[in-house]
């Protein structure tokens, strides 16, 4: 639901960048492999976001990638190997084209803040959601995603506090940034069951406020 934002249109290009260095790099078979692993963790993701962790098993996964079970079973032995790697692999996409959309030096605050919030609406935060429900419920899948959400979470972490200029050594300004992320999770929550862009606008100008009095 909602606008596609400007993170999600570079996410779009890079993929497609991916997939033709993918068909260049290694022989033939390797590079065949790559993309079907990679063609595997988006329709993943996608089907996650979709269907929920229910509706989403292995076969449905590679009918929407466009190959057979035992391929997809080849490069992910389990249901849970799948999914979880789908979700790292979507995640770090897309702290690379976060970081990529401010390479060419420091933004104003407002922009960062926006773009971090944009990290939490669309496919990856719906599909991230699903596992974190089905991992609430699943024995053998709740060490996997705890750990793996904290990796991603100390990661975002990092880039925001890169991306902000901060410094946590001054009292108060690592909750901000935590905060931040905590805040623009819960409008990411928001949004999954309405468009909430107008008052979202209005809570990340407000954060964006609190940010730069903060880091001032």
């Amino acid at each position: 639901m909602g606008h596609v934002t400007k993170l999600e249109q570079d996410l779009d290009q890079k993929a497609n960048q991916n997939a033709n260095q993918d068909t260049r790099q290694g022989g033939p078979k390797q590079a065949r492999s790559r993309v079907t692993r990679r063609h595997l963790l988006e329709a993943a993701v996608s089907c996650l976001a979709e269907h929920g962790w229910a509706g989403s098993t292995v076969s449905v996964v590679a009918e929407r990638a466009g190959v057979s079970r035992g391929a997809a079973q080849h490069h992910f032995p389990t249901r849970e190997d799948l999914f979880t790697a789908a979700v790292e692999y979507v995640s770090e996409e897309r702290s690379t084209a976060l970081r990529e959309l401010f390479q060419a030096g420091p933004a104003a605050r407002p922009a960062v803040v926006e773009a971090i919030v944009d990290l939490y609406t669309g496919t990856l935060f719906r599909a991230a959601l699903q596992l974190w429900v089905a991992a609430s419920n699943e024995e053998q899948l709740r060490p996997r995603v705890t750990e793996l959400e904290a990796r991603v979470g100390r990661e975002t972490h990092r880039i925001a506090v890169e991306l902000l200029g901060a410094d946590e050594s001054v009292p108060g300004v690592r909750e901000t940034v935590q905060g931040l992320l905590d805040m623009a999770r819960g409008l990411g929550l928001a949004n999954v069951l309405t468009d909430d862009t107008a008052r979202r606008a209005r809570v990340v100008a407000q954060w964006s406020r609190i940010i730069d009095a903060t880091l001032a």
